[in-house]
């Protein structure tokens, strides 16, 4: 498949331009014309380019990319990053807030139907948009038997913040560093609430609001999206893909 078809058709899926994201969405560094593998990743770091090199990769998409909002000398860490990919001849495709949004491939949405949630809506904005995801368990949980469950999906050991009801019905899900949406979800009256790190200045809120917050890993939470993404692309192009699994335990 041509590299920049790809990239449009990512573009256009992920719906890149519609949300004012810090991150720079979208083609960062441009590689070889003809895709035939891709590589998905969380992160953007030299060992995640160095593995996107040695399984063959012809583009890697990642969730955190290399532009955060400013323009960056090409120097040092940076210059060596961009090198390499430069001369391995690899594209790179960042997708942000897009990824932990998308209603089919998202961190959120995903992570909702694994968990096999129903009655799904938008829950919390990013920017005025819409970013994560609340639903219900049909058949209620415990608190411990839900943070049992998001371990096994996710793999990583899930803090959790007891504050609530220890049976959880109705449930919200942002991703990644969205601490302070706990508040959102008590008002909202949901029972429990799960992002990726928790905050300090946080740590009270579930408590006195009455609520259940877990914490499941701001990596982890954010393999959901990128791993779907990736099946995606097979399924609508017959591309080859590969996960690059680097936890960094946060």
């Amino acid at each position: 498949m041509k590299r920049n078809e790809l990239v449009n058709w990512l573009n256009d899926y992920l719906k890149i331009d519609d949300y004012k994201d810090i991150s720079l969405n979208g083609l960062q560094v441009e590689g070889t014309d003809e895709v035939l593998k891709v590589a998905v990743a969380v992160d953007s770091s030299l060992n995640t380019f160095e593995q996107a090199a040695d399984m063959g990769a012809d583009m890697l998409i990642v969730h955190h990319g290399l532009y955060w909002g400013r323009e960056k000398p090409i120097t040092g860490i940076h210059k060596n990053r961009i090198k390499y990919l430069l001369d391995k001849d690899i594209s790179l495709y960042a997708a942000h807030i897009p990824l932990d949004a998308h209603k089919e491939v998202g961190n959120n949405w995903g992570l909702a139907r694994i968990l096999a949630m129903t009655d799904l809506e938008d829950f919390g904005l990013w920017q005025g948009m819409p970013i994560g995801v609340k639903g219900i368990f049909p058949n209620p949980l415990s608190l411990r038997e839900l943070a049992d469950l998001i371990e096994k999906e996710l793999g990583e050991s899930v803090l959790v913040h007891a504050g609530g009801e220890m049976e959880i019905s109705k449930f919200g899900i942002i991703s990644g560093g969205a601490a302070w949406d706990v508040v959102t979800a008590a008002e909202q009256g949901l029972d429990a609430f799960l992002t990726g790190e928790p905050k300090h200045e946080v740590f009270y809120e579930a408590f006195e609001r009455k609520i259940n917050a877990l914490f499941a890993g701001h990596y982890m939470t954010e393999t959901v999206g990128i791993n779907l993404l990736a099946k995606k692309l097979t399924e609508e192009f017959g591309l080859a893909t590969e996960f690059i699994l680097l936890p960094t335990g946060l």
